[in-house]
């Protein structure tokens, strides 16, 4: 039998897509001028300038601990993946602590920490799994590889939509960063169960 993980493990993978989603609908609510979630970034909610910034800021501050909680709490799965989903919290905690400028200006320290967030939160599945019946479906080769490709494959239309410009890159962010808080909270829904 495998160690189980920790109701507060839980805790955590359920708060951070609660946070992550709550934060950008709540944040965007509150922008003075339209906001379209289509083709505006979750990190525009949260740049210096937007409307009630804080809400965004904070939101984010939280998945990212909640991402680093999880990673520690989630034994079952291989300590490759545990650190690189932790990696992924704490650059997420890097994101809300240096926002976009206002304007259409860029930020080289935020845009290297969403690219290592995204990147992390995408491949961690990869490097998780263990060999046995044993282990949660989530700690499986097939399971693990194949939730990696997917989170992968929506990182790729992510980076596709910043290089095209065409004015979907929000929905494709959402759709990705929704996808990884999802897919962790069922990885550890899956190992506790199992527990």
């Amino acid at each position: 039998m495998h160690e189980r993980v920790p109701w507060w493990g839980l805790v955590s993978s359920a708060a951070a897509p609660v946070l992550l989603i709550g934060g950008w609908t709540v944040a965007a609510s509150r922008q003075p001028e339209p906001f379209d979630p289509v083709a505006d970034t979750i990190s525009a909610l949260a740049a210096s300038g937007a409307g009630d910034r804080w809400v965004m800021t904070a939101a984010l501050a939280g998945v990212g601990l909640c991402h680093v909680t999880t990673a520690l709490a989630l034994r079952p799965l291989a300590r490759p993946g545990r650190v690189l989903l932790g990696t992924g919290g704490v650059a997420t905690l890097l994101v809300a602590a240096f926002p976009l400028p206002d304007g259409d200006g860029g930020s080289v320290p935020h845009t290297l920490a969403a690219a290592v967030a995204f990147l992390a939160l995408s491949a961690w599945p990869a490097v998780a799994w263990r060999r046995g019946a044993r282990w949660p479906a989530p700690a499986r080769p097939g399971v693990a590889l194949g939730a990696a490709t997917v989170l992968l494959g929506l990182l790729g239309w992510l980076c596709a939509e910043l290089a095209a410009d065409d004015g979907r890159v929000g929905v494709a962010e959402r759709v990705t960063a929704g996808a990884q808080a999802l897919w962790l909270l069922a990885a550890v829904a899956a190992s506790r169960r199992r527990g």
